[in-house]
C-alpha cells in the first residue's frame, strides 16, 4: 500500500507550517518591540485574502498573542492595574471607529496605505533604538493619566483600523510620558492589546471580514511566541528587549528595501 501526498495536501501543509511560523516570531516580536503586523498581514494577503479580510483575520492572532503574553507578564508579578485598564478601555472606543473605517475601505487603497506604514514604522523604530530605559518616577496618576486616556483614544483609532506597528508607538508614549520601564511597558502594552483588538475582532467578524481557520492557526504560533517571549524578557531584563529592537530594525530594513 503507498501513500501518495496529493498537490492540495502539500498545499495545506506549507499553509500550516507558514502560518504557525511567522505566527511565533510575530507574537515574540509584538510582545517584545512591536511591528509583528508588518509580517503578518502581507502573509495571509499572499495566501489570497483580500485585504479587509486579512486585516479582521489579524486580529485573531492579536488577541491571542496578547492575551497569553499578558498572562505570562501576570505570571511574574509585572502589572499596572488599573492604569493599563483605563487606557485599554479609552483605546477600545476608538478601536471601534478605526475598524470600521478598514471594513468600509477599498482594498487596493489599503494595500498602498499599508506600504506607506511600513515606511513610517521603520522610522519610529530608528527613533525607538535609542536607549528607553529611563531611571525616572512613574507617572501613572494625575494629568499624566488624563493625558494618556485621551491619547490612547486616537491610538485606538488606529489600531482598530491595521494596527501595524501600533505597538512601537504605545512603548515610546508609555516610557517617554508615564516613565514606565521596558518591562512594565510592554506588560501594560498587551493588556491594552488585548483589550481594544477583542472589540475590533467582534467588529470584524459581525462584518463577515474574517477567515477564522487561518486566524486561529496563526493565533497558535503567535501565543506560544508571546508567552515564552514575555516570560523569556523578564527573566533577562530590559537588555532583551532593546536586542529584540534591534533586531526588528534589522528585518525591517531589510524588507522596506527588497520588497514591496
Amino acid at each position: 500500500m503507498s501513500f501518495v501526498i496529493s498537490p492540495t495536501h502539500m498545499n495545506d501543509l506549507f499553509q500550516i507550517f507558514l502560518l504557525l511560523t511567522v505566527g511565533f516570531l510575530a507574537g515574540v516580536i509584538n510582545t517584545l518591540a512591536g511591528g509583528g503586523s508588518i509580517f503578518t498581514l502581507p502573509v495571509l494577503i499572499f495566501l489570497g485574502l483580500p485585504p479587509n479580510i486579512a486585516n479582521g483575520t489579524n486580529r485573531i492572532a492579536i488577541v491571542v498573542q496578547s492575551m497569553s503574553g499578558a498572562l505570562g507578564y501576570k505570571s511574574k508579578g509585572v502589572s499596572t492595574f488599573p492604569f493599563n485598564i483605563y487606557l485599554g478601555i479609552s483605546a477600545s472606543i476608538g478601536a471601534i471607529l478605526g475598524a470600521q473605517i478598514a471594513i468600509d475601505l477599498d482594498g487596493l487603497l489599503f494595500n498602498k496605505i499599508l506600504a506607506i506604514v511600513m515606511v513610517v514604522i521603520g522610522l519610529l523604530i530608528l527613533i525607538k533604538s535609542k536607549n528607553l530605559n529611563l531611571k525616572l518616577p512613574e507617572r501613572l496618576t494625575g494629568k499624566y493619566l488624563i493625558y494618556s486616556i485621551i491619547i490612547f483614544f486616537f491610538i485606538g483609532i488606529y489600531g482598530g483600523f491595521i494596527n501595524a506597528g501600533v505597538g512601537i508607538v504605545i512603548m515610546l508614549f508609555l516610557n517617554r510620558v508615564n516613565h514606565l520601564s521596558l518591562i512594565k511597558t510592554n506588560a501594560t502594552k498587551v493588556v491594552i492589546v488585548f483589550i481594544y483588538s477583542t472589540i475590533a475582532l467582534v467588529l470584524f467578524a459581525v462584518n463577515d471580514s474574517v477567515n477564522w481557520k487561518l486566524g486561529i492557526l496563526m493565533a497558535i504560533g503567535t501565543s506560544f511566541g508571546a508567552w515564552w517571549a514575555s516570560r523569556w524578557s523578564v527573566k533577562k531584563g530590559d537588555r532583551v528587549i532593546r536586542i529584540a529592537m534591534l533586531f526588528t530594525i534589522v528585518i525591517m530594513a531589510f524588507k522596506l528595501w527588497f520588497f514591496e
